[in-house]
């Protein structure tokens, strides 16, 4: 019952219906009498999440802390492994490679099963993939399964038939894929929530309320106990997973918080057992903090970069967007301002990717800075037109850097190259969505690797990616990255993803790289195990799990200090 009035008050509000006062008036001191009576015992493992999630369907997921649920709610052929950050088999039990890298025939377990009972065929993998790629389901990765034979042209629109896309079940656990081209990766986006399985009747039934429903049909280790809106999504084990003898925790809670102090009182009083990550602690205590045992730090691919609208004056102009990359100082804000161990980034691919070493970028040269802008026109800034800024806002250790970047950004500007440029803040959902309808000058960014190759960073700003929110369309940089990935000879392939990657922040400038990422979850070791860093930062939830006692008040923050 409790579980139920909790679910209601999720899909009304995510579906932007205030719920009548009666409801809230008579509800909720029914759901605490109900608890009050029946006391919900705590989950055998509690995460800080970040954000409260938008939507757990992983066709459409694109923040971390929503794919971090769904991903335990739904996998698909393969899966990532927590230790090494590579795929690994899923509800693929094997799968065969043509000599010529372009075809696969993967064969699913035989004990494939729904958490509802009902047994996965290929025909759901099948189902899963094409509803990614029907622009109705407005999948900002629809793009990962173009490499798939006829897959792009379908979603374009120029093929009607999805008998022509490079998908085909050969019998109920046999799937053979057909690809453009023998790309490295193809295993990699088999991981990714875009091609996870989802229950085909559910979403056919409820139609985007299916998320919600009960009971949901889960393909992953984790069923969905209850989601209750500001206050927790609770996960109960799937006992019909593949692997369910090694889920190590049966209840798991994720906490959606955007406040940093927030977040850092639940873990320091023992309500929370991981925080995921640095963004979700404040940012002034942040040199304390790392020096604590519990702070485990690790480099991962991660860029933060901000983005011109290149169909906006004078934005349009190549030299102005250099000349406001050649006035960055990025060396400058990882001293001032963070203190994680970023580095400074003159390139968009980050350092320690698979096979692959970045082309030097733009440095920070206020001199040639200013010869360009006043090529373009505008001589000391003279002239020059005001631009805003756009970041979001927020109670988050991530929102209060963005506005101390914004800020120096804006500063830079205006000692380098005279240019006025105001900061425009405004709240997270509504910055997306202006970055998607170029409702922008410039704006914040960043980018977190969906996998360890250098395409996941520079496929993202192909002129029909979802994620590229530019506007900047160039035939030769499509050209070189879908080049790149018709070479089998990994040489060849990183020379040509280098000229594509020159191209973006040394020639053309959509983008500008400000600084990498570095990780940092916190976790007590005496306490919490199955975590391992890597390079993706994955750590599948159904690894994690507790060796002694959760902690209860205590402040280790004052105890370190």
């Amino acid at each position: 019952m409790l579980t139920l009035i909790s679910e209601n008050v999720t899909r009304n509000t995510k579906h932007g219906t205030r719920l009548p006062f009666y409801v809230l008036r008579f509800t909720f001191p029914l759901a605490l009498f109900l608890t009050a009576c029946h006391p919900v015992p705590p989950a055998d493992l509690t995460i800080i999440n970040g954000n409260e999630p938008e939507t757990l369907d992983p066709a459409i997921v694109t923040a971390v802390p929503d794919m971090r649920v769904a991903k335990a709610l739904f996998e698909g052929l393969l899966r990532i492994d927590g230790q090494t950050g590579r795929p690994v088999p899923g509800w693929a039990e094997s799968w065969v490679v043509s000599p010529d890298g372009k075809v696969y025939t993967f064969t699913l377990r035989s004990n494939a099963t729904w958490s509802t009972g009902r047994p996965i065929t290929t025909a759901d993998v099948l189902y899963s993939w094409l509803r990614a790629l029907d622009p109705v389901t407005a999948s900002d990765y629809a793009g990962q399964l173009f490499y798939i034979r006829n897959a792009e042209d379908f979603y374009n629109g120029k093929i009607k038939d999805p008998a022509r896309i490079g998908i085909h079940a050969l019998d109920a656990r046999s799937l053979q894929v057909e690809l453009n081209s023998p790309i490295a990766f193809f295993l990699d986006l088999c991981c990714f929530p875009t091609l996870a399985i989802v229950p085909r009747e559910a979403i056919e039934k409820y139609g985007d309320r299916w998320i919600t429903t009960k009971p949901l049909p889960s393909s992953g280790p984790y069923e969905l106990v209850a989601w209750r809106l500001n206050d927790k999504i609770r996960l109960g084990k799937n006992p019909r997973y593949w692997d369910a003898a090694n889920t190590r925790s049966t209840t798991v809670d994720l906490l959606p918080t955007a406040s940093a102090n927030t977040a850092l009182n639940l873990y320091e009083t023992g309500v929370g057992d991981v925080i995921w990550d640095k963004d979700l602690v404040p940012v002034e205590l942040m040199d304390v903090l790392s020096k604590r045992s519990d702070c485990h730090q690790f480099p991962y691919l991660g860029t933060y970069f901000y983005r011109f609208n290149v169909t906006r004056k004078p934005l349009n102009d190549s030299r102005v967007r250099r000349a406001f990359a050649l006035a960055t100082d990025r060396e400058r804000i990882v001293k001032k301002l963070t203190s994680g161990g970023e580095k400074a980034a003159f390139h968009f691919v980050p350092n320690g990717v698979a096979n692959y070493e970045s082309p030097g970028g733009l440095s920070f040269n206020p001199e040639q800075a200013r010869t360009l802008l006043a090529e373009a026109g505008f001589p000391g800034g003279k002239g020059f037109p005001r631009l805003q800024f756009m970041y979001y806002s927020g109670a988050g250790g991530a929102a209060q850097m963005q506005a101390k970047l914004a800020v120096e950004l804006q500063q830079m500007w205006r000692n380098e190259l005279g240019v006025t440029v105001e900061l425009r803040q405004i709240e997270r959902k509504i910055f997306y969505n202006a970055q998607s309808r170029l409702d922008y000058d410039l704006s914040a960014s960043s980018w977190v690797g969906d996998y360890n190759d250098a395409n996941t960073f520079l496929d993202m700003f192909t002129s029909q990616s979802g994620n590229n929110r530019t506007g900047w369309k160039s035939a030769r940089y499509d050209e070189l990255v879908r080049d790149a990935n018709d070479f089998t000879d990994l040489k060849q392939r990183e020379r040509v993803l280098r000229q594509a990657e020159g191209l973006l922040v040394t020639e053309d400038v959509p983008i500008v790289p400000v600084y990498f990422y570095a990780g940092c979850i916190f976790y007590r070791e005496n306490e919490i195990r199955g975590i391992s860093p890597n390079v993706l930062d994955e750590h599948p939830l159904q690894d994690i799990y507790r060796i002694s006692p959760r902690s209860k008040g205590q402040s280790r923050l004052r105890r370190s200090r």
